[in-house]
């Protein structure tokens, strides 16, 4: 069974995801992490439960989401998994951070390997990826049929949705996105957002105001 376990990073204050089943195998999510403390409580948790990470999987490229990927590749030799449409937005991650505040020492190491319906396996458990650009071109899903919960980064939140303003971003796009593959989704589905707290999709499907 999955545990999943939460660290918020940053001062955009990113939900990085840490899932680890019984077999001790883990996969770290959208690392976030961007000073040492950070780090450290990262390393800390995972040398602390005795897990060994065996992916790095982002659900997309932004800098709030990639600035502690070069940290997990260094110390677990996990590059950064992403899909094919982020590969430009890591390859800018140096010149985003100058932007954002956040100083990368050196361009996150990516794989541009997840596609729609892949499946990504760690110890005893699966997730499945959904492709949903809006957000970003790339933004994926990740989904887990076995119990119930998907992780959707930026593009579903509480009360909300992933702003469409920025590059790559489409509000058309994103609206399908969710529609297509976030509310077809049981109701009792609970989501796990890139920032703020969890929800269910069928709360969002008859309250979230930008949905209705």
């Amino acid at each position: 069974m999955i545990q999943i376990k939460v660290f918020v990073f940053n001062p955009f204050q990113e939900n990085t995801y840490l899932l680890s089943d019984e077999s001790g195998e883990c996969i770290i999510i959208d690392a976030g992490c961007a000073n040492s403390n950070e780090e450290s409580e990262l390393e800390t948790y995972i040398a602390s439960k005795r897990l060994k990470p065996v992916r790095q999987i982002n659900t997309h490229g932004h800098i709030d989401h990639v600035a502690g990927s070069s940290f997990v590749t260094d110390t677990f030799q996990l590059p950064l998994e992403i899909h094919p449409d982020e590969a430009s937005l890591v390859e800018r991650a140096r010149q985003y951070g100058v932007v954002f505040g956040f100083e990368l020492e050196k361009t996150p190491v990516y794989k541009a390997s997840l596609a729609h319906g892949q499946i990504i396996r760690f110890g005893q458990s699966e997730l499945e990826v959904r492709h949903v650009p809006g957000h970003s071109k790339g933004s994926v899903a990740l989904y887990c049929s076995a119990q119930n919960f998907v992780i959707t980064g930026d593009v579903l939140f509480r009360d909300s949705i992933g702003r469409t303003d920025l590059d790559g971003g489409s509000f058309d796009e994103l609206q399908k996105s969710i529609y297509t593959q976030l509310f077809t989704l049981n109701e009792d589905c609970v989501a796990y957002p890139g920032h703020g707290p969890s929800t269910k999709i069928g709360y969002e499907r008859d309250h979230n105001p930008f949905l209705m």
